[in-house]
């Protein structure tokens, strides 16, 4: 069971939150729970599609039956691993940056357990995905990994935070986004294999690089030197 009591809501309370925490992550991007619940009251279709589509992949199915969490007690073993690993990677990733995968808001507003667990497994393997294409963490790297993650899962809040996302970029940070990491970004999340459906955990000994192949990663091109984020 995932930790957090879930709440039950009806249709218009579903959508009064939804646009309460819609309006308030517009207010305040960094409001990491009000973006969540936007995901979820938004989300359950998308989430149900994901759900279905694991279920029919091998290791899809193993996330299922097993659920792994991606939790410190879980994941603190990448720190140990060889530098050329994604394992490796993953970890540089979160230490440069002061990150814990235990920060991760809980999932409150899921009808089942089922899909509150596919709910809180694309919450926590975001940062995965960072690392696979190469991603900063600020507002244009968050806002084209919002693209990919649209293109994989069909998620509402993910189209909504791109739009968002956008509105607070500046004249150059825009231009920089619309010629440069949009069009990378609708082309990678395209082409690369059905993300949820990775067994991340089983995989962080393996080359990044290897991966990446296998995976059909196109990890982000380099910003134009004329331009900054």
């Amino acid at each position: 069971m995932l930790k957090g009591a879930q709440i039950r809501l009806n249709g218009w309370q579903q959508a009064a939150v939804a646009l309460g925490s819609a309006f308030g992550a517009l207010l305040d991007p960094k409001r990491a729970d009000l973006i969540a619940a936007l995901g979820e009251t938004t989300g359950k279709p998308a989430f149900q599609r994901v759900f279905e589509r694991m279920k029919k992949n091998p290791e899809g199915r193993a996330i299922l039956l097993e659920r792994p969490r991606v939790i410190s007690t879980e994941v603190g073993h990448a720190w140990d691993l060889p530098p050329n690993t994604f394992g490796a990677a993953y970890a540089n990733f979160m230490g440069s940056r002061n990150f814990s995968p235990d920060d991760r808001p809980p999932v409150r507003f899921m009808d089942t357990d089922e899909l509150a667990y596919v709910a809180m497994r694309a919450r926590e393997v975001h940062d995965f995905w960072h690392v696979l294409f190469g991603l900063p963490t600020n507002l244009i790297g968050e806002s084209a990994l919002k693209v990919i993650e649209f293109e994989q899962m069909f998620l509402p809040m993910c189209l909504l935070s791109v739009i968002g996302g956008t509105a607070r970029f500046n004249e150059k940070q825009r231009a920089l986004f619309y010629q440069h990491y949009f069009p990378w970004a609708t082309q990678a999340g395209l082409r690369c294999t059905d993300l949820m459906c990775i067994y991340y955990e089983r995989h962080f000994h393996e080359d990044l690089e290897d991966i990446r192949r296998k995976w059909g990663i196109i990890p982000a091109p380099a910003a134009p030197k004329t331009n900054s984020a």
